[in-house]
């Protein structure tokens, strides 16, 4: 079987026999300062900053500086096996692309060509509430999927979401708790700039015939406003969680998981998994870093869900440290982004390719055939 990690043959073999080389950086933490220059600046004002002074997002990334792998020696593993199942989803690699919204401001193409590049690696696309292309197309570009429920105040549109996407082929449902509304975020607040406000990242409400259908005419200011008055949600409690049980007869995740005392409230109400995120820090300023939550909740809810994790993961060792430290999979969300402003599905399936490499050669190297080896052992604090 072929290696992820031959990727970076073929890189080579382009450079040195056909005078070929990425015009992507393949140092996938570089890709935003190249992204820089492709996108304007509210895209950048709101793809790139974090709530507050974006203390949360440096703490995720000083958290993956806390650990270091520590490489095993004459182990033979010619070949890696970094396949898995998660909730039922058979997968190539623990490596699922996150639910991003407004993928417009990057590219025209926005979530069809991120799903088509997911689909293209074989990898599970989660397709956000707040995107600008719809569950029935997204569908149509998408391999394996999954849906990414922000939970409107509307209980008739929540149910028809779930209607929709059921019907789509989306087969696991994230729900995502830490955005019941939208975090401080000076970078748009400055500049004014709110993507929804102008119809961009809503076409999931726009098509939806619950959602028309309580409309009191047809102006686009109408719909807007009537989005605006739905989509903050503060008020959900645990005590919500049975209304999906009703309404989605496959796994649910809950995302936004950072204490232990949430993951095992999560356990207790019958969910399946959840993902240890903190939003990548665009929600609460000040907040504890993902990765540095990620062991304890592993440790305390591991055995009965299945626990995932994003926020801050750049690299192929950055997905390695969280798999070890208990993650069963990992979510991209920014770096396929970058990869998007800058070419479109070919950019994503760059990033996709470049990370999957580097994750594969990082097991190679330190010893493991497969990223289930990986473990606590694997790791020593910096």
């Amino acid at each position: 079987m072929a290696n992820y990690g031959d990727h970076q043959l073929g890189i080579y073999v382009q450079g040195m026999f056909a005078d070929t080389r990425p015009e992507i950086t393949t140092d996938l933490s570089r890709l935003e300062s190249q992204a820089a220059g492709s996108l304007s600046a509210e895209a950048m004002g709101y793809i790139v900053p974090s709530a507050g002074s974006g203390s949360t997002a440096r703490a995720n990334s000083a958290a993956f500086e806390k650990w270091r792998l520590t490489p095993r020696m004459l182990r033979g593993s010619t070949e890696r096996d970094l396949s898995c199942t998660i909730l039922g989803t058979k997968m190539p690699a623990p490596v699922v692309i996150a639910p991003v919204g407004v993928q417009t401001l990057a590219h025209p193409d926005g979530e069809l060509a991120t799903a088509r590049a997911a689909a293209a690696l074989g990898l599970t696309y989660t397709h956000s509430t707040q995107a600008s292309h719809t569950f029935e197309q997204v569908a149509e570009a998408a391999g394996d999927r999954w849906y990414q429920l922000y939970w409107p105040t509307d209980r008739d549109v929540c149910i028809s979401f779930l209607e929709r996407a059921k019907a789509s082929g989306y087969s696991v449902l994230v729900l995502t708790l830490d955005t019941g509304t939208i975090g401080w975020r000076p970078a748009d607040l400055d500049r004014g700039f709110l993507p929804f406000l102008k119809g961009e990242g809503i076409a999931n409400y726009l098509s939806d015939p619950a959602f028309k259908a309580k409309l009191a005419d047809e102006e686009p200011s109408t719909a807007i406003m009537h989005w605006a008055q739905m989509f903050p949600n503060v008020g959900l409690g645990w005590d919500d969680l049975p209304f999906l049980r009703e309404h989605w007869d496959g796994p649910i995740v809950l995302k936004g998981i950072t204490s232990v005392e949430d993951a095992k409230l999560a356990a207790e109400h019958g969910m399946d998994g959840l993902v240890v995120s903190n939003h990548g820090g665009r929600q609460v300023d000040g907040a504890v870093a993902a990765l540095d939550a990620l062991p304890g909740i592993a440790d305390a809810v591991g055995e009965q869900l299945t626990v995932m994790f994003d926020s801050g993961v750049r690299t192929g060792a950055d997905a390695a440290k969280a798999l070890a430290l208990g993650a069963r999979a990992v979510l991209l969300g920014r770096p396929f982004l970058y990869g998007l402003a800058l070419a479109g599905q070919a950019g994503v399936e760059h990033v996709l390719r470049c990370l999957l490499a580097e994750l594969d050669l990082t097991l190679a190297l330190c010893g493991y055939a497969n990223h289930r080896e990986l473990n606590r052992s694997s790791l020593l604090p910096a």
